[in-house]
């Protein structure tokens, strides 16, 4: 180009580029670990994009925090609209101007299905890992998905069929947790490490990830475990405490008597415990692949439960229930979740041998059924696929779950 700067020619890459975004503890922890897959597969893969601790201690870039975006419900979404619409317009950005090879939207759909034509515009391939509960409220969103998804990788077997009937390219990759969860430590140590006696029953408390969540559910659970300890002789509490929670949500526990908060140590308090009240989402699963017996809670606004309500199509709401195919634990949700509700289950749970054993055994059909050891090695396989990089089965091919 004569009488005019020279352009240089575009540096070489020296990998291939990933973009994820996800929300929510669950989704961090799982980018957390698909990006240690990654990186272990292909030592120069550059990973980069919006998540929390634990995608940026597996190595990638953060873009955007997912702190500050993560509530439930219709309604309290409204309220995280302007910072929401921001990140958006970064991450866009970011992506226009790093070119990823593959962009991995793992859940939190209401904000990632945002950013799925605009991968599509600039020619990103897209995997959605861990799939939104579009089956269970919202059907239509799946036509949504069709047009924009290039691979599926779900994370529970019923959800083959509910994409293949849609038309989605979808591998059943197996869930994540059964890689993550570690070797129990022994009981009586670590109980009495927190204060606690190992002799004497205990129960975990699940209370959520999100700060809306757990300031609408810790309250009546720590009602309920004032009515238990005059209903269950001994009986102690542990509370995991999720990352990045305020001190001042869990100040309805502190006046429980034999109540320990254990910050970022959900598996340790649940290898520890007898029994578990947890709120529904993953934390159910995790229960499940810890073989506790536990009862599901929820409560959402007023105003989102009647919209929400018009729009389930399943018959259960926790997790452990669909996969299950049938009530195996019990559901208290809404005007159901009460401390006298509560209280009761979890009594009968700790009184009755035979109903807990019952409960357990279901548990571990549950957990047969969520895939072998290798669910996040064979997701980020199935990304390399979609990014372009040779492995050893291709794209479609469906990499074995034992």
């Amino acid at each position: 180009m004569s009488g005019g700067a020279a352009v240089a020619a575009p540096a070489p890459r020296a990998g291939r580029r990933v973009m994820i975004s996800c929300g929510e503890a669950s989704g961090d922890l799982y980018a957390g670990a698909l990006t240690a897959s990654l990186r272990a597969a292909e030592p120069d893969v550059a990973v980069f994009g919006f998540g929390g601790a634990r995608l940026s201690g597996a190595g990638a870039t953060l873009l955007g925090d997912y702190g500050r975006f993560a509530v439930t419900g219709l309604v309290e979404a409204i309220s995280v609209l302007p910072r929401s619409w921001t990140m958006l317009r970064a991450l866009r950005e970011a992506a226009r101007l790093r070119r990823p090879d593959v962009f991995v939207a793992i859940d939190f759909p209401d904000f990632n299905f945002r950013l799925l034509p605009a991968m599509r515009q600039l020619g990103v391939p897209v995997v959605y890992y861990v799939s939104p509960q579009l089956w269970a409220w919202r059907p239509k969103r799946i036509e949504f998905l069709r047009r924009y998804v290039d691979r599926m990788l779900v994370i529970f077997p019923f959800e083959v069929e509910v994409y293949e009937r849609a038309g989605v390219p979808v591998e059943f990759v197996g869930h994540p947790l059964v890689d993550l969860i570690p070797a129990p430590q022994p009981r009586g140590p670590w109980l009495r490490s927190h204060g606690l006696d190992p002799d004497r029953p205990v129960v975990a408390l699940l209370p959520g990830s999100r700060p809306n969540e757990v300031r609408r559910i810790l309250p009546v659970i720590a009602e309920a475990c004032r009515l238990l300890t005059r209903q269950v002789a001994g009986v102690q509490f542990l509370v995991a405490r999720a990352p990045a929670l305020p001190d001042d949500l869990f100040a309805t526990i502190a006046g429980v008597r034999q109540a320990k908060v254990v910050a970022d140590a959900t598996d340790a308090v649940l290898g520890a415990a007898d029994a578990a009240v947890t709120a529904s989402g993953t934390a159910t699963v995790q229960t499940a692949l810890h073989g506790r017996p536990m009862v599901i809670v929820y409560r959402l606004s007023p105003m989102t439960h009647a919209i929400g309500r018009s729009f389930i199509r399943v018959p259960h709401v926790g997790m452990v229930n669909l996969v299950a195919g049938r009530s195996v634990v019990p559901e208290l949700i809404q005007s159901a979740f009460t401390p006298a509700g509560v209280a009761a289950e979890v009594a009968s749970l700790l009184t009755d041998e035979a109903r807990a054993s019952v409960m357990r055994e279901d548990l571990a059909q549950v957990r047969a059924v969520l895939g072998g050891a290798g669910a996040t090695a064979r997701a980020a396989q199935a990304v390399l696929c979609v990014a372009g990089v040779k492995t050893p089965w291709g794209p479609g091919s469906g990499s074995p779950v034992h």
